[in-house]
């Protein structure tokens, strides 16, 4: 097979075009070619007035192969991607997995492929139940704590942008999302630059996965928390459990993935009490910005930003600072919307959700300001934890209670003023809001550096330093504060057959990279009974 770069291909191309521009390139009949699929593209917008796109492409020739990638320097030969399972016995026990986020998901669809029949542990509830809990907390305002966007079957990637494009570099990659679409997932997340499913599918996907999962010996137990980790001589022997309003329930096994999402405290909180190593992780905490989508799509593709094959814009941003800080913004949601993410009561958290369409009226983006371990104010391990509560019950109390959330147009925070008025943004945040002076509950190196930083940022994206736009507090869970330390088989040096993986632990940043850090840690523990 051969991989073919840099094509270029106009923005209403279709399937003809695309194996005729192949064809050229390769030096070939177009009837030359007996297979052709798209293996990534993405928009070039370099020239406005000239937008298109960028593609590669996977290509099997019915004659001539060699040939053809001897003459033209864009083509390769690779051969077609095939996961293999380790081939291994059955393990005494069964293993357990503590979350069911993309992390946990995917180990244990590795483990259930290889015939160990896991156990999943998830404190939340199964996702048409965990949807109906998210809505129930919009229009209420009564936070379910077990059961909520940060909480529940898929993780806290189901109530997002479901983006799956990652800095890491993995073949496994192609695995999650084959895996994906196999499920449900549009097979267009198999080729874009910037893959995404949307939070409305996703649900659906990770049904879907759950089902596979069962359908192979795989137990889910929801609604269930763990509680504590029996180690003997120095190895896992079991997981206890509070599930169904009863406590210390024991589930032996010699092999835990503890793939706990970054806002599982009470399992940190645990974690420490029982001396498993960890350490603090400098995380980013902030705002959501939001526009109006209309005005990114324009700046990001000029006058052609309404063809249908473009979509909603996104954008990137990331600037360093006099002050010595980074600014940037993290899981931007095109036509999206600022969704109340809050866990535990009394605190209150922001995040960005899109559809698969991305056809809402505003654009939001994380805002973050990075946070050292210096800022922590304390050598504890959960210094950092403990300074995103106080950030969130000071969002909370900015707000007024309820989890409403504090809201400042970007035009008062540059001249250092409470809002009082919106202008063309209208705020999504779906509890409500309260127009203020984000400084109430921000710290000044944090206001500081958004003045600062979305002054800079405009000079890169014309219109983000935009007056009406607006930003709403508090943006405090991008990542862990902690990172549960492991060793090189992934394992925790003070008990075998404990796997810290996942961003709770400290090792991912998205979807994506949780899923390929979950395959690893199943494929270590069948290696460990290889035959």
């Amino acid at each position: 097979m051969i991989r073919l770069n840099d094509i270029s291909l106009p923005l209403d191309y279709d399937e003809s075009t695309l194996k005729k521009e192949a064809a050229k390139k390769l030096r070939t009949d177009p009837d030359n070619i007996q297979y052709i699929t798209l293996y990534r593209r993405s928009v070039d917008a370099r020239k406005k007035g000239q937008l298109h796109f960028l593609a590669s492409a996977d290509i099997r020739l019915i004659q001539g192969e060699k040939r053809a990638v001897s003459a033209c320097r864009n083509a390769s030969a690779i051969n077609e991607y095939n996961y293999v399972l380790p081939q291994c016995r059955k393990l005494e026990k069964r293993p357990v997995i503590i979350g069911s986020g993309p992390c946990g998901l995917f180990a244990a669809l590795i483990l259930a492929r290889a015939g160990q029949s896991p156990i999943i542990i998830e404190r939340g509830q199964d996702a048409d139940r965990r949807a109906a809990d998210v809505e129930s907390f919009r229009r209420t305002g009564i936070l379910n704590t077990s059961s909520n966007i940060q909480f529940g079957e898929g993780g806290a990637g189901t109530f997002s942008d479901g983006k799956l494009n990652t800095g890491i570099k993995d073949s496994r990659i192609r695995q999650v999302l084959l895996d994906f679409t196999a499920h449900g997932a549009p097979e267009e997340i198999l080729y874009l630059a910037k893959p995404h499913i949307g939070t409305d599918k996703l649900r659906n996907v990770v049904k879907n996965i759950r089902k596979t999962i069962v359908s192979l010996g795989g137990e889910y137990l929801f609604g269930a928390k763990l509680t504590d980790i029996l180690i003997k001589s120095g190895r896992v022997s079991g997981a206890v459990i509070s599930c169904g309003g009863t406590d210390g329930t024991v589930i032996e096994t010699d092999n835990i993935v503890l793939a706990v999402g970054h806002s599982a405290r009470d399992t940190l909180e645990m974690l420490a009490s029982k001396g498993i190593p960890m350490e603090q992780k400098p995380f980013a905490a902030g705002v959501r910005i939001e526009h109006l989508q209309e005005n990114i799509s324009r700046a990001q593709y000029g006058e052609l930003y309404k063809h249908p094959a473009l979509g909603a814009a996104d954008y990137k941003l990331a600037v360093h600072l006099p002050n010595g800080r980074g600014l940037y913004t993290f899981c931007m949601c095109p036509g999206g919307t600022v969704v109340a993410a809050a866990s535990e009561e009394g605190r209150l958290v922001t995040n960005g959700m899109s559809e698969f369409a991305r056809d809402r009226t505003n654009a939001n983006s994380a805002l973050l300001v990075g946070i050292n371990t210096d800022d922590f104010g304390s050598s504890d391990v959960l210094a950092g934890m403990r300074l995103q509560r106080r950030l969130e019950e000071n969002a909370y109390a900015l707000g007024g209670g309820g989890y409403k959330a504090p809201v400042q147009r970007v035009c008062d925070l540059l001249q250092r003023q409470a809002s009082s008025s919106l202008g063309s943004v209208i705020p999504s945040y779906t509890r409500g809001y309260t127009l203020t002076d984000l400084e109430g509950c921000l710290p000044p190196f944090i206001t500081d550096s958004l003045r600062e930083g979305i002054l800079l940022m405009d000079k890169r994206l014309n219109g983000f330093a935009d007056g009406d736009a607006v930003l709403t507090a508090v943006e405090s869970r991008s990542s862990s504060p902690v990172r549960i330390i492991r060793n090189e088989i992934m394992q925790s040096p003070a008990a075998r057959g404990l796997y810290p993986c996942g961003e709770g632990a400290g090792y991912a940043g998205g979807i994506t990279s949780a899923a390929v850090d979950g395959i690893k840690a199943a494929e270590i523990i069948l290696q460990s009974t290889m035959i």
